[in-house]
């Protein structure tokens, strides 16, 4: 919907990008984010100066709408989704002397204040008018990043004292938010009833080998990993190292330990690793995933032949 003419900046323009991305207590999600950066290059390319105001909550370098003087732009330009609530209204407070549109928006209710705030509304839906693309279709396109698979442990008892993991779960989630890649969580959990998880072996095989990495804190993390040949940066969540760190051995393959509890994991050395694991790591997976059985069912076999019947004791 398009309330009131449009106006074009002149060369004395300075505008303010907004949106719910920019709310304290609202939200950045990947489509409003890429609406505002489709917005942000296009201007970029006309050559008008323009800020785009964060929520300190996701980007601490700001500017924060809190921060900037309105009085220093002649346009706030407020980018996705709805047009509606305390939020806006407070906008056009805040920034009356600034001409203000709202594009790549949802109409809901055209009576609204929120709405009717707007010198120009460039809606991508609502009110009865025919429907737009999408801002965030046009967004540019961003480096290639790797996507790498999550799966911590849980809290293991059965370790007492040596339990490692808070501490090692704290370390890993602050260096994860660090890298650039896409964080999928994978839990080796299996539900019959829950979307959210695998139901099948089968059908978590088919997850992993979906991931550039799998970061792991699990014994099977790291199995199920290089089973599908995909390389995993893994820590033992147990000081001193225990089951995963044994498996490691078997397989050949680097897993990072602590000494005691309390330890920090190095950033230093997670870095290397992950290094590691995207560079020659997939190679020296999928060099693993070849001879998967394990000897223990050849064991198994041996143990059951030698007391047929079930009696007696080795």
């Amino acid at each position: 919907m398009e309330q009131r003419t449009p106006e074009v900046p002149d060369d004395r323009a300075r505008v303010l990008l907004a949106g719910w991305f920019s709310f304290v207590d609202g939200e950045a999600t990947a489509g409003d984010v890429g609406a505002v950066e489709a917005v942000s290059a296009a201007l970029r390319r006309d050559g008008v100066v323009h800020d785009v105001a964060w929520s300190p909550g996701f980007r601490s370098e700001g500017p924060s709408l809190g921060e900037v003087d309105p009085s220093a732009y002649s346009h706030l330009v407020f980018v996705c989704g709805p047009v509606s609530g305390r939020q806006v209204e407070d906008l056009h407070r805040t920034f009356a002397s600034c001409r203000r549109i709202a594009v790549g928006v949802s109409v809901t209710d055209p009576r609204s204040p929120a709405f009717l705030g707007f010198h120009t509304v460039l809606s991508r839906d609502g009110a009865g008018e025919e429907s737009r693309r999408d801002l965030a279709a046009g967004a540019p396109a961003g480096p290639s990043v790797p996507v790498v698979g999550v799966a911590t442990a849980p809290g293991q008892g059965e370790y007492r004292d040596r339990s490692a993991h808070a501490g090692v779960h704290r370390s890993l989630e602050r260096w994860l938010v660090t890298k650039d890649c896409a964080r999928v969580p994978v839990d080796t959990r299996l539900d019959t009833s829950d979307w959210l998880h695998c139901a099948e072996p089968h059908q978590f095989d088919a997850l992993v080998r979906r991931m550039d990495l799998v970061v792991t804190t699990r014994l099977h993390g790291l199995v199920l990993a290089l089973r599908n040949g995909v390389p995993a940066l893994v820590v033992d969540p147990v000081a001193g190292g225990a089951k995963v760190a044994a498996q490691g051995r078997v397989w050949d393959w680097p897993v990072e330990t602590v000494r005691h509890p309390e330890e920090e994991l190095d950033p230093g050395r997670l870095d290397r690793l992950w290094k590691w694991c995207l560079g020659s790591g997939p190679q020296e997976a999928r060099s693993r995933s070849g001879d998967l059985g394990s000897p223990l069912v050849g064991a198994l076999s041996e143990a059951l032949r030698a007391h047929p019947n079930g009696r007696g004791r080795a």
